[in-house]
């Protein structure tokens, strides 16, 4: 249980960044309003609070974590971009939850 625990956590930490930095994307290239750089402030503010949260090592944290960022970027490409991911944007994200899981999940002695 503890697993599923630590890769919910990391899909929400990947959420909060992806529109910490979306937000602002959408002020500088598409013209919206600057408003949205408070809420893009505060979910860069969650996604730095949420890896906290974490019992691991920071670095182990960080390195596994870019796994699901990865795999959540390209959701989000789908479901928010409107671009369907390619095989390879597949092929690519599994491979990256793979070395999410072995970095995370590996049994360890300290």
């Amino acid at each position: 249980m503890p697993e599923l625990k630590t890769v919910g956590l990391f899909l929400v930490t990947a959420v909060a960044e992806i529109v910490g930095c979306y937000l602002p994307y959408l002020w500088l290239r598409e013209g919206k309003s600057i408003w949205l750089l408070l809420p893009g402030a505060l979910s860069l503010a969650a996604f730095a609070w949420l890896l906290s949260l974490h019992p691991t090592a920071a670095g182990r944290v960080y390195a596994a974590y870019g796994g699901v960022y990865i795999f959540m970027a390209i959701i989000w490409l789908w479901a928010v971009d409107g671009i369907r991911p390619t095989l390879w944007d597949l092929v690519g994200s599994g491979v990256a939850l793979l070395g999410m899981a072995i970095i995370m999940f590996a049994p360890r002695t300290t």
